[in-house]
């Protein structure tokens, strides 16, 4: 399955330009073979809004993603994106699966929150693992901030997770985290992992790009710059298959050690 990353900003508080954003580069991904695009944390609205954050926030089945839906199913391709999402009073951090048929496959709150700024405006998510079956390829989702936490990601490799999608607003001077953690964690939980950045400064924040797609041996197939971009790369699941019957750190595990962990 090929991937596309949308390394972007897009426009944040404008949810309809970002819209048209996303529109516009699910075009050049179709055309381009491919079966999934993924954009950035927040990319619906953008990050750095503060209270628009709340007012911009939609319910996982909302207009927005009716938007995307419609987006995805005129493409013919899946598409994963960041938005604000609004349950009742609360507000989370969430990413949303759409399928090349506009299906909503998989929606996942980010668990761990980054600084005052997210504990402000989000609530955390509860649920560490979500995941859906997209064209033979068992993907997992994250967010930024979640993926530095080597038991969330082990939690997805004991699940079978193949590809971790992770939309990202990896921000100075975290870059080593697209760098050099990113294929680390697909290395050692035998996985691809799909690290999808902001670029540029909003507000406070300076987004360094850097999207990119690790394989299960370390070696990232792909890597944006520091500049808007969409980048592509293949996901292989006998890639994936081979890697795990050659590596032996997830049957060499002795998880009767690791009580104190917890």
């Amino acid at each position: 399955m090929r991937i596309a990353l949308l390394q972007s900003s897009g426009r944040p508080g404008s949810v309809v330009e970002n819209l048209k954003v996303l529109d516009e580069a699910a075009g050049r991904a179709a055309a381009a073979g491919a079966g999934l695009l993924i954009a950035p944390e927040m990319f619906l609205t953008g990050y750095a809004i503060g209270d628009d954050i709340a007012r911009l926030a939609e319910p996982a089945d909302g207009d927005s993603a009716d938007a995307v839906a419609e987006i995805a199913g005129r493409h013919g391709l899946a598409v994963a994106y960041g938005y604000p999402e609004r349950s009742g009073e609360v507000v989370f951090n969430s990413a949303q699966l759409v399928s090349a048929d506009g299906t909503r496959l998989a929606n996942y709150r980010k668990t761990h929150l980054f600084g005052c700024f997210e504990r402000d405006h989000f609530t955390p998510g509860e649920q560490p693992v979500v995941q859906a079956e997209l064209d033979g390829v068992r993907v997992g989702i994250m967010i930024c901030y979640d993926v530095e936490f080597p038991e969330n990601v082990r939690a997805h490799a004991l699940a079978g997770t193949d590809l971790l999608v992770v939309p990202t607003a990896q921000m100075h001077p975290f870059q080593f985290v697209a760098e050099s953690m990113i294929p680390v964690r697909a290395f050692e939980n035998q996985m691809y992992v799909a690290y999808v950045n902001r670029v540029g400064r909003e507000g406070e924040f300076e987004f360094v790009g850097l999207s990119t797609l690790a394989g299960p041996d370390g070696v990232a197939r792909t890597r944006a710059g520091r500049e808007e971009d969409l980048v592509l790369a293949d996901v292989d699941p006998t890639i994936v298959v081979a890697s795990r019957e050659a590596n032996p750190y997830l049957t060499d595990r002795r998880p009767g050690l690791y009580g104190s962990l917890v």
